[in-house]
């Protein structure tokens, strides 16, 4: 179950391994475990999630291949600094937006897109073929479509970005992927175009727009489309983000 499904729909772990990962993955993400901490020892670990210390070993490994925690001889294992934690991984993009979303991260997430995704639009405008523009169109069609669920028109939203990001033929370009479907499970969480037909048109006319500037070759124009793509969904969490706030 990727990202987007996970913070749209919920999602059981199935096992004891994701369940040790998950919940420790949380409580050092929410700062429940904080920066610098050390972990309660593989006993206690093993007593609360009754699990054998081979599964805990392994859910170490994991955590550590995520950079969220560091193995010392003779100390135990340490909460890594934020600034190491590799958020480019799905799970501790989930496990962010799992314990709660800022204003502050909304505006780092649409930071890094404006970054890579329009430089992406860009490359496809020089490098999509004809089967790889036809399907943006294909998608971005799908959009237009007022019996769209928040879960289904997201599912579109986001295979419209990654097939721009296929049809840029960057292998570095696949590692933004979680990036953008966190942004677009925060935006598509907060505040659904579902609500306002108006809404579904706009982001259906928007993507179009991209799939035309990359069927015509033109990379800048590409490039500002997928701009205001990208703002218009962080403009659309954060203005909901401010709204609960003045509810809250």
């Amino acid at each position: 179950m990727g990202l987007l499904e996970r913070a749209m729909e919920g999602g059981r772990l199935r096992t004891s391994h994701a369940q040790v990962v998950g919940q420790l993955g949380r409580d050092i993400v929410s700062g429940v475990l904080p920066e610098g901490s050390i972990l309660p020892g593989d006993s206690d670990l093993s007593a609360r999630f009754g699990v054998s210390r081979t599964v805990l070993r392994e859910a170490m490994k994991t955590l550590a291949a995520k950079q969220l925690v560091e193995p010392k001889a003779k100390v135990g294992t340490r909460v890594l600094d934020r600034s190491a934690w590799n958020l480019f991984d799905a799970d501790v993009l989930s496990w962010r937006f799992e314990t709660g979303v800022d204003a502050a991260f909304v505006a780092d997430l649409a930071e890094i897109r404006m970054a890579l995704e329009p430089a992406a639009a860009g490359l496809a405008a020089r490098r999509a073929t004809t089967e790889e523009i036809l399907r943006l169109y294909e998608i971005a069609g799908r959009m237009n479509d007022l019996t769209h669920t928040p879960h289904s028109i997201a599912k579109v939203d986001l295979e419209f970005h990654h097939a721009v990001l296929k049809a840029a033929k960057n292998p570095f370009m696949s590692s933004i992927g979680s990036l953008i479907e966190a942004a677009l499970a925060i935006s598509f969480t907060l505040s659904s175009p579902v609500t306002n037909p108006g809404q579904i048109d706009e982001l259906a006319r928007n993507h179009l727009r991209i799939a035309q500037a990359i069927a015509a070759r033109d990379e800048e124009k590409a490039q500002a489309a997928m701009r205001a793509v990208i703002a218009t969904g962080a403009d659309r969490a954060s203005g909901a983000l401010a709204r609960q706030e003045e509810e809250a």
